[in-house]
């Protein structure tokens, strides 16, 4: 990783402002140019260390999530589900990796609103889908899902199911429903050097770094070439842009204790969709008086996050030996139909919980308990689409602080899949189900906030991903979602970060 002077003005070709699913892909895309690449990463990388898979550490003293607290919208303080580091939040995803399916990018009706489609169909980002799928080393078995797309196979096998997670299948089939693989990104399974398939993948960085996440799979080979600088513990500020407004000049980076103003003829922000929205605000100047590129008056606003339901099926006298759990899904209900009018959304298999987890909820409880109780369960999650608001919303203070204001949407949907996942389990023997949601807390699959299309008074960016108002910004993150679909987004930015840096090699780069 070449060093760069931070006493200098440097100068690069294109500058990347984060390395999560964006940011990275972003760069290991265009690391194979001859440009010169800077990417700049607020945090540090993830150390390799017992903590990492250590629930107490990484549940209780949270001791990679963020120290700085966000507002709501009624002035509390909260500390939100967001991590500054070398891959983002790729680090400590569970590694699910979904396609968008076909209905996704078209106009849907839900009870509580209209889902609206997007300026770009499935089968544009089809071949970007198949490359990112080869990049992050995902395991599926296509031919189950009865939402997926007619394809081909997925580049690698998906994770066999332990014994109960089996039996649950095998149990889910006779009640009619169609359980499907997990497509999930693991690194060389059951090899000496891959995947241990451990209990700790949800939430938690690996240690072995056999999870496919940014930093393994995109930042390291990608800062091994000679023209691609990366600066960790760099916080970018605000964009400088010319006179009239209509480029980005410049980049002011805090690093070290002291202010850098770094030049390039072209910068992507991949900051995540709260971020990216408050560093644009920030910027605002005489050209740009509300926030960066924001003539639209669109910036920050739409704000979504999947209404998603944590649930667990307990039996007191079943013991539960699974190790690693989160290998099925089940999309029977994520589209209408069956006397359904409107889609539901997905329900997952999900990676054990821990009892120091529980205990985080309802700390009054001895450990004890929660560790016996845990052991007995099987845990799931429901997701269901969160509809665009436009109340729903980022905004940065004048001290600075971001204020997320946000109110889930589609929440009587999402309810009805709750009863149903409830239904279910009851039917597969557990005794006792319970459940649990971050509601408007949630900061996880966050998206929407710098929308892309095609006119520019209703979106920030167009359908490459460049904002409308500056020629030479990009913005690729999960906040140019139109709509949050009812999948993990990490697919979806990586195969439209491809794109976008095809389109960048084609127009941009001599």
């Amino acid at each position: 990783m070449s060093p760069a002077s931070p006493s200098s003005t440097p100068h690069f070709d294109i500058v990347i402002v984060g390395s999560g699913a964006g940011g990275g892909t972003m760069a290991h895309a265009l690391a194979e140019t001859p440009a010169r690449i800077l990417i700049l990463e607020r945090g540090d990388f993830v150390p390799r260390e017992d903590e990492n898979w250590d629930p107490d550490a990484v549940w209780k003293h949270l001791r990679y999530r963020i120290p700085e607290h966000w507002i709501d919208e009624n002035g509390r303080a909260f500390r939100p589900y967001t991590h500054y580091c070398v891959g983002g939040n790729t680090k400590f995803w569970g590694s699910v990796l979904y396609r968008l399916r076909r209905e996704d990018f078209q106009a849907t009706e839900h009870a509580d609103g209209l889902s609206p489609a997007w300026p770009i169909d499935y089968e544009t980002l089809e071949p970007y889908y198949e490359r990112a799928e080869r990049l992050y080393h995902v395991r599926g078995r296509h031919g189950l899902d009865p939402t997926e797309v007619p394809r081909g196979p997925f580049p690698y096998e998906a994770v066999p199911h332990e014994p109960v997670v089996a039996e649950i299948v095998e149990q889910l089939r006779r009640l009619g429903l169609h359980p499907s693989p997990l497509p999930l990104g693991l690194l060389r399974p059951g090899e000496a050097d891959g995947c241990m398939l451990c209990n700790t993948c949800n939430s938690f960085p690996c240690k072995v770094h056999a999870k496919s996440d940014a930093e393994v799979c995109c930042i390291r080979p990608a800062a091994e070439r000679p023209n691609v600088t990366l600066w960790t513990n760099a916080s970018a500020t605000r964009l400088i842009t010319g006179p009239d407004g209509r480029r980005v000049e410049a980049v002011d980076v805090e690093r070290h204790g002291e202010t850098i103003r770094v030049r390039a003829p072209l910068f992507v922000v991949s900051c995540g969709a709260v971020n990216s929205a408050a560093l644009l605000l920030r910027s605002a100047n005489d050209a740009h008086p509300n926030g960066l590129a924001n003539s639209s008056g669109l910036l920050g606003t739409r704000y979504m996050a999947h209404l998603a339901t944590m649930m667990q099926g307990f039996h007191p006298f079943r013991r539960n030996p699974t190790v690693f759990q989160k290998t099925v899904a089940i999309n029977d209900f994520y589209l209408g139909g069956n006397g359904r009018r409107f889609p539901w959304g997905q329900i997952q298999s999900q990676g054990r919980t821990h009892g120091v987890m529980a205990q985080t909820v309802v700390p009054w409880i001895p450990l004890w308990a929660y560790d016996a109780w845990v052991a007995r369960g099987v845990d799931w999650l429901v997701i269901s689409e969160d509809l665009p608001r436009t109340e729903n919303r980022v905004t940065v203070e004048p001290d600075g602080r971001i204020r997320l204001q946000y109110r889930p949407n589609n929440v009587a949907t999402h309810e009805q899949l709750v009863k149903e996942t409830r239904r279910i389990l009851r039917r597969l023997g557990f005794w006792v189900v319970v459940a649990h949601s971050h509601k408007a807390k949630n900061t996880t699959h966050q998206c929407g906030t710098l929308c892309f299309g095609t006119d520019p008074r209703q979106s920030v960016l167009d359908p490459h991903c460049r904002t409308h108002d500056v020629d030479n910004l990009f913005v690729v993150d999960a906040s140019f979602f139109p709509s949050s679909a009812a999948v993990n987004p990490g697919l979806t930015i990586a195969a439209q970060a491809l794109r976008v840096a095809d389109h960048i090699r084609d127009t941009h780069l001599d």
